[in-house]
């Protein structure tokens, strides 16, 4: 990638076969990332609480996947600070146009009250960002996304960086050279998250 490089929905998709994703900043710009080490999420170790579990089976929130991408994006968004401006929106909806980027998102009595959003490259699902607009709104469209992804064969979530809500579900930092590795693994499959 270079300075000059548009911004665009083929460059992003470039960036993420290397590892590399953007994030917008406050003065407009768009910079680039490859952290090391990388969070990911193992998904045969992936750990739901017994509480969470309980929410799920309760089965209070209806589970959507791809009806509302924008909507989730500028959901993430709502914050005091994000890095999601709204070139990122526009080209993320590209890539959900071309599908590439997906939203896996929950409801509550119609009303949209979480979810979260990523791009679908391969066997690879690098995960965005999420919201809530209900207690555990987002945490039971990141289980769903995990079970679709090992129905469907795929083999990496990219979280990107750890956090205390990620660790919860066991998360996992590795280095960045296993990531690219295990990246290229992924990336060789052919998987459909739709």
């Amino acid at each position: 990638m270079t300075e000059r490089e548009p911004f665009t929905a083929e460059l992003v998709l470039r960036a993420y076969c290397q590892g590399i994703f953007p994030m917008g900043h406050d003065d407009g710009s768009i910079y680039w990332y490859s952290p090391d080490p990388r969070c990911i999420f193992d998904l045969d170790n992936f750990h739901v609480t017994s509480r969470l579990a309980r929410t799920i089976r309760k089965g209070l929130y209806e589970v959507r996947v791809d009806t509302c991408f924008e909507d989730v994006m500028w959901a993430c968004a709502d914050r005091d600070s994000t890095w999601i401006t709204e070139e990122i929106v526009q080209v993320y909806c590209q890539l959900h146009a071309y599908g590439f980027a997906h939203s896996v998102e929950t409801f509550f009595e119609g009303q949209l009250v979480g979810g979260l959003y990523g791009v679908s490259i391969g066997g690879a699902f690098m995960g965005e960002s999420m919201f809530f607009r209900r207690t555990d709104a987002s945490k039971v469209a990141l289980v769903h996304l995990v079970q679709r992804m090992k129905e469907r064969g795929f083999i990496l979530l990219d979280t990107q960086y750890n956090n205390k809500h990620l660790a919860s579900f066991n998360s996992l930092e590795i280095p960045r050279s296993e990531y690219l590795a295990r990246l290229k693994n992924a990336l060789a499959l052919d998987c459909k998250f739709v």
